[in-house]
């Protein structure tokens, strides 16, 4: 077929679909998906030949090449002629299909059936815009003119991930030389003590709270307050006298039992191992525990959640290897950001303030990339936040990133 035009028609259609369909529905579990792989049909594909018909659109005229020796009334009659005949008729052959296939971005097998239950309609319905004069609207014109920026936008986008991603082995050997630090995993102990205690003749008052009058209600309050500043102050020394013992070697289990006993803590305590934790693995308040040597605990860290004590049992590093696919996905981003930022560089804006109101619109933002020194594996989890509810202690501490 080597219509460029069908090509246009279809991602557009696509794209406005994209935008109007709501929410995908949830991933299947991965049992689900290789049941229903093992149930479908075996794939036959490629045992058709390249020029045989996949699709074929009867009642829809292929487009007519140009030819300028041609008289206007030959053209006129050959025409009319052809759009009268019942084997007036669109075919695209599987060549056609898969060179269209190529060019649709993350395309993949189980895309064919849906692109071949629109491509007819697009073909249809194009057809029939075409013989109404549409193509030739100064509106339709217009609107070309846009799809073509935006396409060759698109286009630019997917030649700078492409040169993105060609990152030199030499850049990778470099950077992993160049940042030791971002390599290093911790084997760690962590000590938690809740922020205040669990009072449960609190959570039996609060019922009561709505048949109090103002001023008894100011009073409770008042009260509370200080029950509570107390409680702080009594958790805030504990946690320093945990610190001292644990620094005089005793157990971070037996520790941690003991500190959510004190704070009335009805649930498990939590887990106090952390293996290999990288830097990115805690909350950048948490940073100096990786400065401490093994064997070395580190002094009370407090923040609105609770206290933290971190015992630092061993350092190493992962090998280059091991590191080598997260650099290159560091580096891409990092390469993908300054392309964006050298060609969001090259122009400027000025709008007109009386037609568009205050303000100048920016370029858009490049895509964002990892700190160079922090550079968090492509497999690791989120990091946990920092500051949990300050409504009641939390039941247990952030989990550290296992990057």
């Amino acid at each position: 077929m080597g219509r460029r035009w069908l090509l246009c028609v279809f991602m557009g259609t696509l794209a406005f679909g994209q935008a109007a369909s709501e929410a995908p529905p949830p991933a299947r579990p991965a049992q689900n998906q290789a049941k229903t792989a093992a149930s479908m049909p075996p794939d036959t594909s490629s045992s058709v030949p390249a020029d045989a018909a996949v699709i074929t659109v009867q009642g829809v005229c292929p487009a007519q090449p140009k030819t300028a020796a041609a008289p206007k009334t030959a053209t006129k009659t050959a025409t009319a002629a052809k759009t009268t005949t019942n084997d007036c008729k669109t075919v695209v052959t599987k060549a056609d299909f898969e060179k269209l296939m190529g060019s649709i971005p993350k395309a993949n097998p189980q895309m064919r059936k849906q692109v071949a239950s629109v491509l007819p309609r697009l073909i249809a319905m194009s057809d029939a815009a075409k013989k109404q004069g549409l193509d030739k609207t100064p509106q339709y014109e217009e609107m070309l003119k846009v799809q073509k920026m935006q396409l060759l936008a698109t286009e630019l986008q997917r030649k700078i991930q492409e040169d993105a991603a060609n990152v030199p082995p030499a850049e990778i050997e470099n950077y992993y030389k160049s940042n030791p630090e971002a390599f290093e995993q911790f084997n760690l102990d962590r000590l938690f003590v809740p922020r205040t205690k669990q009072s449960e003749a609190e959570l039996k008052d609060e019922d009561k709270d709505d048949k109090q009058n103002e001023e008894q209600q100011k009073a409770k309050q008042a009260e509370e307050k200080a029950k509570t500043e107390q409680s702080e102050a009594e958790m805030t020394k504990l946690a320093e006298t945990m610190r001292a013992r644990a620094a005089a070697g005793e157990d971070f289990v037996k520790l941690q039992k003991e500190a959510f006993e004190a704070a009335g803590m009805k649930i498990e305590s939590p887990t106090v191992a952390l293996q290999k934790v990288r830097r990115t693995g805690l909350p950048p308040a948490h940073a100096a525990v990786f400065n401490l040597k093994a064997g070395e605990v580190s002094q009370v860290i407090n923040d609105s959640g609770g206290h933290y004590i971190y015992k630092v049992n061993s350092k190493d590093q992962i090998t280059l290897d091991q590191a080598r696919q997260e650099i290159q996905s560091t580096l891409q981003n990092q390469r993908t950001r300054d392309m964006m930022d050298k060609i969001n560089g090259s122009f400027k804006v000025e709008t007109n303030e009386a037609y568009f109101g205050p303000g100048t619109p920016g370029p858009m933002p490049p895509p964002r990339a990892p700190n160079p020194r922090m550079a968090p594996s492509p497999m690791a989890p989120s990091a946990q936040p920092q500051t949990p509810p300050a409504a009641a202690p939390p039941a247990q501490p952030p989990a550290a990133s296992p990057n």
